[in-house]
């Protein structure tokens, strides 16, 4: 599974979890929070009316079948009472509240439905208790298979001074009791409420754990195109890519990934060295150890100038191998030219790198020729003079005695072409490849094969390119600048 669907799938999973018990709690104490409310409401509106019905009851007007008290009379006006009322947007249009009440032992005196007067509520718990100086209340199903039926029953004490100034007696019971289906409203609307406030905040938690996945998968995602886009110096076609710029935790993995790129990349860039110059130097330590060994005996004049000048060849070559080394290990550790305050001329340029070239071409017999003008642009003098001369050094060394090697200078762009037979269509993609060579005319392989590895890195520093063809007369090489 990716990381992105894993951080979904744990942040969906803890959510939800932690919104389904939320959401229980409150919709599992939303009823009977409500309950608990009517019923501390109906204690107060029980001991109000016990107190305005306790004269009545002392002085006997509350006997059964009595409607003169003042008491029954006030009562059933309530109950008759038209109501029309908006609660917080719900409406009420009826009066609730049954009200019965019971002498001293329990015998019903006075109901506002007149269905229970005469009846014995004695057993009954809200009135048992409540003549027991206890607190009185019940809760019961007016029909026992709907739980929508129930009806909540809250008693006081009617409280009757006794006789001559005698202590205070409890005289009966009043009850007031209220269908719990009245609140039942409030109670679906507060649970619609929560459940939706729960789902609104679930997507809205829904949305933030996408977000955050988004981020991180987006941030990771740059580490790892990052880590696979990591070259080692030198073999990329230019610079290293820069370290992505994440936040936090994220950041400080990826400048560790970046110290890591430099030690790893430093380690390869030795090792292939090491291997590559290890099997270069060979050829000429051997060839040198080979003729001092010879020379150590005696030998005709003509041997021994011959051993000699092998001496002196290759120890050139181990010379120019080391020269060809330092140069390219300098330019592999820049990561940019730097451009003089003046702009630089691609001819003079041309004609600093022939100059140097004069000798060598004049010893193997080779004509230089310079063409065009060239343009100017922000280079670096010496770089360009470095590539152009590695050029012009290659040519020399494929033409044949008497050919001619032709710099061709147009804008930006500059042309080295030479008269030997060219390299094969199967070595022209790694020419540029550090001690890759193919064989000189004469069919050896002197060359180091580092010359077009600098024209190469000269040309990554200045955001150029090489581009190297055949032609009907030999091998083009061709500058084009950057910047």
């Amino acid at each position: 599974m990716r990381l992105g669907l894993r951080l979904l799938f744990a942040f969906f999973l803890i959510n939800g979890i932690a919104a389904f018990f939320v959401l229980r709690v409150f919709t599992a104490e939303i009823k009977p929070s409500v309950r608990e409310v009517m019923e501390d409401m109906m204690v107060d509106t029980a001991n109000l009316l016990a107190e305005l019905a306790s004269d009545d009851l002392a002085s006997g007007r509350l006997a059964a079948g009595a409607e003169d008290s003042d008491f029954a009379r006030h009562v059933r006006r309530y109950a008759a009472r038209p109501v029309d009322a908006s609660i917080w947007g719900l409406s009420k249009q009826t009066l609730d509240f049954r009200v019965y009440v019971t002498d001293a032992r329990g015998r019903v005196l006075f109901d506002t439905e007149r269905r229970s007067v005469g009846d014995d509520y004695s057993q009954w718990r809200d009135v048992a208790r409540t003549l027991r100086g206890e607190y009185g209340a019940r809760a019961t199903r007016d029909v026992q298979t709907d739980d929508t039926s129930g009806v909540m029953y809250v008693a006081a004490p009617i409280w009757i001074d006794g006789a001559a100034g005698g202590e205070r007696r409890i005289g009966g019971v009043l009850t007031v009791a209220k269908p719990t289906r009245t609140v039942q409203r409030f109670i679906d609307r507060a649970e619609r409420k929560v459940l939706q406030g729960g789902l609104l905040l679930l997507a809205l938690s829904a949305a933030v754990g996408v977000a955050v996945t988004v981020w991180t998968v987006w941030h990771v995602r740059r580490l790892r195109d990052y880590a696979r886009s990591v070259q080692a110096p030198g073999e990329g076609a230019g610079p290293p890519p820069l370290v992505p710029r994440v936040p936090g935790e994220l950041g400080d993995l990826a400048r560790a990934m970046d110290r890591m790129r430099e030690r790893l990349a430093g380690r390869d860039y030795i090792e292939g060295y090491v291997r590559a110059l290890t099997h270069e130097l060979k050829s000429p330590v051997a060839a040198i150890r080979g003729a001092g060994e010879l020379l150590q005996d005696d030998l005709p004049a003509d041997d021994r100038r011959q051993f000699a000048a092998q001496v002196v060849e290759q120890s050139e070559r181990l010379q120019r191998l080391v020269d060809r080394l330092l140069e390219l290990s300098k330019l592999e550790q820049r990561q940019h030219a730097e451009a003089g305050a003046a702009p630089v001329a691609l001819r003079a340029c041309a004609e600093a790198a022939l100059r140097q070239c004069a000798a060598r071409a004049r010893q193997r017999g080779v004509r230089l020729q310079l063409e065009g003008e060239g343009g100017s642009g922000p280079w670096e003098a010496e770089l360009i003079t470095l590539a152009v001369g590695n050029l012009v050094d290659n040519a020399i060394d494929f033409s044949p005695a008497g050919g001619t090697v032709r710099v061709v200078l147009d804008g930006a762009t500059a042309t080295v072409q030479d008269e030997g037979p060219g390299v094969p269509d199967y070595a022209l993609p790694r020419l540029g490849e550090r001690f890759f060579t193919t064989a000189r005319p004469d069919g050896t392989r002197s060359g180091s094969g580092l010359g077009l590895a600098i024209v190469k890195r000269v040309m990554a520093l200045h955001g150029g390119r090489l581009d190297v063809a055949r032609t009907a007369q030999g091998l083009r090489a061709t500058l084009v600048l950057g910047g």
